[in-house]
């Protein structure tokens, strides 16, 4: 076989090669020995150029691999050698004495003891145009090229390019598949081959903790996606660098694998430390931003043996941790499992009344203390089941956890409360207010004030008949900004606000300054002790006065007892509700129910029993 066969050979191999995906520093391995069959005067070699035009030996087989070693990560320029100073020019160097040729100063000694004088190096080119590598002979005597070799090297140089630049496309489809493009960190394939290893071991000793970024929407909404996209890639460093092997598996979720993990201090400690690392504070286009995060964990065994048990215990532990302990760590427990999966029930059986139209208002009147007339009546969500049943929310309040519920029931509640209000208005009842129940994803949602206006629209009816009720869940929950420009647009259009369960949160009073309101509702924890506790009547006696200063009426939720009632009118209290007057009804029998509170100067009935929720 001579050798234009011979090359055309090496040239089908190298494309054959390539077309089965072969490693590249094979490809190049088996390359340059075919090579060096054709041509056996000369030694081959083929270097790749990484993104920073640094030297990565592929392959040398005539060479030692010490030499190779010497190369690695050498930089190019304009007197690096032949091969780093083709690559740096873009073009052939041909070296016929490198003893002498400045070129190659201070590279000499790697060369000239393995018995080679002379080198050829010629610059592999990618198709637009960028230098890749650098493909080159070394000769054992001082000389150039022949005619052969330069169409060796002609037909090499372009397999070579080919060669490189499927392998470049083939690592960015393994990036692109493997790894997440904003972070660099393993995505979510990459995590999901990994617990499955981890726990197909004979005795699986590793922890999963899951972990997300707290408040990123928040940050998203108010500071733009831009900041948003900073702080993930800001958690995710901190998380490689602290953590065991991390992976980005959603928009704010993370996972982290701890081998050798198996006790319950450690896993503590490692939660802990990711914690402790988090709230530095970075800068980004003009705003300071402090990470925090919320983490669940589980440990292989203990809390599950499958990748995916221990991956749902670890859900459950995390979705627990936001709720009750946000920027906290909670380790799973069995009890966690048995919440989650009657709250997923719940939240389906809710969702199921919703699409039926089986959410409804039931009213309970508040009434003014002074004179016994009924003010107005607060809608308490009510559902009714398969069976026909009505249920009060206490049975369901776990789905309201969920935003989308949440936010569902508020729209029906709306839409029925307004109709029922324009046909009681009709029937010439005469009732000044409607109290509904808002949560924080109707904030969150940022279009309350055109859902109440529109559902008023709808029913004819006048916006100043509706009170808006919060808790301050809602105002720790949103964007302070957010909450405040919400009630008072609500308040600029006549809509009062009232502040519910006043009491139970934390800093109310503090809530005041920031978030006016036109009502405050004082807790039944309250009332209920206002007979026999001391504290409670001073307490309950110090917000009426608080309340009448600020020119607020207040309204005392829970009244069960006559006893109640009388002392919380001689202090000034202005209206009240609770089972002493009414639980709630439907909306049928709210005209019977005014009709017969009405007349009643104060003289209310006992309750058939006492009860602890409206």
């Amino acid at each position: 076989m001579d050798s234009v066969e011979r090359l055309q050979s090496l040239q089908n191999a190298t494309l054959e090669a390539i077309a089965r995906g072969e490693q590249l520093a094979a490809i190049m391995l088996s390359l340059c020995l075919r090579v060096e069959a054709i041509a056996p005067d000369i030694v081959c070699s083929v270097v790749a150029a990484d993104a920073e035009r640094r030297l990565q030996p592929l392959a040398a087989p005539s060479l030692p691999a010490s030499y190779s070693d010497a190369l690695r990560g050498a930089p190019s320029g304009p007197r690096a050698g032949s091969c780093g100073t083709a690559i740096h020019r873009g073009c052939a160097v041909e070296v016929t004495d490198i003893a002498t040729d400045p070129l190659w100063q201070g590279y000499e000694h790697l060369v000239l003891p393995l018995g080679l004088r002379a080198c050829w190096s010629s610059p592999i080119k990618a198709r637009d145009g960028r230098v890749v590598g650098s493909f080159a002979f070394y000769y054992r005597s001082r000389r150039g090229p022949d005619a052969l070799e330069r169409r060796i090297v002609a037909t090499c140089v372009h397999l070579c390019a080919i060669a490189i630049e499927h392998d470049e496309v083939r690592a960015r489809n393994h990036q692109l598949a493997y790894f997440d493009s904003l972070t660099g960190l393993p995505n979510r394939a990459q995590f999901n081959d990994a617990i499955a290893r981890m726990t197909a071991s004979a005795e699986p000793r590793f922890a999963l903790l899951l972990i997300d970024i707290d408040h990123l929407k928040a940050v998203n909404d108010t500071m733009g996606h831009a900041t948003g996209d900073r702080l993930i890639e800001t958690v995710a460093a901190r998380l490689a660098k602290i953590a065991g092997t991390a992976f980005r598996i959603g928009g704010d979720e993370f996972a982290v694998l701890l081998p050798d993990c198996g006790q319950t201090a450690q896993l503590r400690s490692a939660a802990n430390g990711i914690l402790t690392a988090m709230p530095a504070p970075f800068d980004y286009d003009g705003n300071t931003i402090i990470p925090s995060v919320t983490i669940g964990a589980a440990l292989a065994g203990a809390d599950g043996s499958d990748s995916v048990t221990l991956r749902q215990n670890a859900d459950f532990a995390l979705y627990h941790a936001k709720e009750t302990r946000r920027g906290r760590y909670v380790r799973f427990k069995y009890g966690l499992r048995t919440t989650m999966m009657r709250r997923v029930q719940i939240v389906q059986a809710v969702g199921d009344a919703l699409a039926g139209g089986r959410v409804l208002p039931h009213y309970q009147p508040v009434v003014r203390l002074d004179t016994g007339e009924v003010s107005g009546v607060e809608a308490l969500a009510r559902m009714r089941l398969d069976d026909g049943r009505i249920v009060a929310a206490g049975e369901f309040h776990e789905a309201m956890l969920d935003p989308k519920i949440a936010y569902r029931i508020s729209g029906q509640m709306l839409a029925a409360v307004t109709a029922d209000m324009a046909n009681w208005r009709r029937a010439g009842l005469d009732l000044r207010h409607v109290g509904i129940n808002f949560t924080t994803a109707d904030f969150q949602k940022g279009d309350l004030v055109q859902r109440i206006t529109r559902a008023c629209e709808r029913a004819q009816l006048p916006l100043d008949n509706l009170v808006v009720e919060i808790t301050e869940q809602v105002i720790m929950g949103g964007r302070r900004d957010g909450v405040a420009r919400t009630m008072e647009a609500l308040r600029e259009r006549g809509i009062q606000v009232a502040l519910d369960d006043f009491g139970t949160g934390f800093a109310s009073l503090t809530h005041l300054l920031d978030f006016p309101v036109d009502i405050i509702k004082i807790d039944r924890s309250f009332i209920g002790g206002i007979e026999a506790g001391a504290r409670s009547s001073v307490i309950v006696e110090a917000l009426v006065g608080i309340a009448n200063r600020l020119r607020v009426k207040i309204v005392a939720e829970g009244i069960e007892t006559s006893e109640q009632f009388a002392r919380l009118r001689a202090m000034g209290c202005d209206l009240g509700q609770g089972y002493l007057f009414s639980r709630a009804v439907a909306a049928e029998d709210v005209p019977d129910l005014i009709r017969e509170l009405c007349p009643r100067k104060p003289a209310p009935r006992s309750p058939t029993h006492a009860a602890t929720a409206a």
